[in-house]
């Protein structure tokens, strides 16, 4: 069963929506349901959400943007691994 919600988004939401719609062929409404599906999704398949509040952490915005910060931290390992790679002299 579906629900209807009537919502009001900012100008700039509002555009993406319209050029995502325009390129699918779809209705704008379309669009937005899937949007809405896809990021539920996301929050559902969360496999670090269990660990969100175990450990302490004095970053505020962690349960957020925990994928952020996992990608920056790979991010930096990978860099050194490749500094180490490069001969020095």
């Amino acid at each position: 069963m579906g629900h209807t919600l009537q919502l009001e988004v900012p100008e700039d939401v509002y555009e993406s929506l319209l050029r995502s719609a325009k390129q699918t062929g779809q209705r704008p409404e379309a669009v937005a349901v899937q949007w809405l599906v896809s990021a539920t999704v996301k929050l559902e398949d969360d496999p670090l959400e269990a660990f969100i509040g175990v450990f302490p952490s004095n970053i505020g915005d962690w349960g957020d943007r925990h994928d952020s910060y996992i990608g920056a931290a790979t991010l930096d390992q990978h860099d050194d691994m490749s500094d180490d790679s490069q001969p020095h002299g």
